[in-house]
């Protein structure tokens, strides 16, 4: 990465840090782009062109999101299940209290600015949408069904859902847990624990009466 392109790399965190501070201060929608702008020592068109909206400050690594579980398809290796990829890799991040699971102490003060800001529950939605359309394209190129090249087959956007939609409510069982107060350990590891049953059921009935193979290892549970 040249000079160039690593200042560019520094001023867009350091404005998505300046912004994020003044969020879980003042809450989301009390806060301008002016304000965050000010704060970054910046201009206000500095800011819209590294970030386009003001939900982009917030959610600055919203791409890496989006395309994480079609990555890990898209990567896994061959005769995986692809319900086995995401299961793994979700426990991975579980052992290694991997930030972006919210396991650490301002975790909360995140997901409260979330839940009082429409504008971000609403880009929230946004972003499980895409989540799951980048799946599904990632699920195509593979198929699941019996009709290969079957460009209108809707098996892999079904699947894509139920996929998504069970790490997403993997994740959200342990904001819950968090923000009632449970401690990180026990959270993660009941989290952890039911995500193996929910994970292991969806990739039974996705391969019922064929290869079950690629449900070749049992995952490490977090300890």
């Amino acid at each position: 990465m040249g000079l160039r392109e690593i200042k560019k790399q520094q001023t867009r965190t350091a404005i998505a840090d300046a912004a994020l501070g003044l969020f879980l201060e003042h809450g989301f929608d009390q806060v301008t782009v002016a304000e965050v702008a000010r704060h970054a020592g910046v201009s206000t068109n500095t800011v819209f062109n590294y970030f386009p909206t003001k939900e982009d400050l917030f959610f600055d690594r919203q791409a890496e999101v989006e395309n994480h579980l079609a990555a890990l398809v898209r990567d896994r290796a061959p005769g995986t299940c692809p319900v086995a990829a995401v299961r793994d890799d979700l426990l991975s991040a579980l052992r290694q209290d991997h930030p972006m699971l919210g396991l650490q102490p301002g975790a909360p003060a995140f997901w409260r600015t979330i839940r009082d800001s429409p504008a971000l529950r609403a880009r929230e939605r946004e972003i499980g949408e895409r989540v799951e359309a980048a799946l599904a394209t990632a699920l195509a190129e593979h198929p699941l069904s019996a009709t290969p090249g079957d460009t209108d087959d809707p098996l892999p956007l079904l699947v894509a859902g139920a996929i998504a939609g069970t790490h997403r409510a993997a994740l959200r069982e342990l904001q819950r847990r968090i923000m009632s107060g449970e401690p990180p350990a026990p959270a993660r590891d009941t989290v952890a624990r039911v995500a193996v049953q929910a994970f292991d059921l969806l990739c039974s009935g996705l391969h019922a009466g064929g290869d079950r193979t690629q449900m070749s290892h049992e995952p490490a549970v977090p300890q």
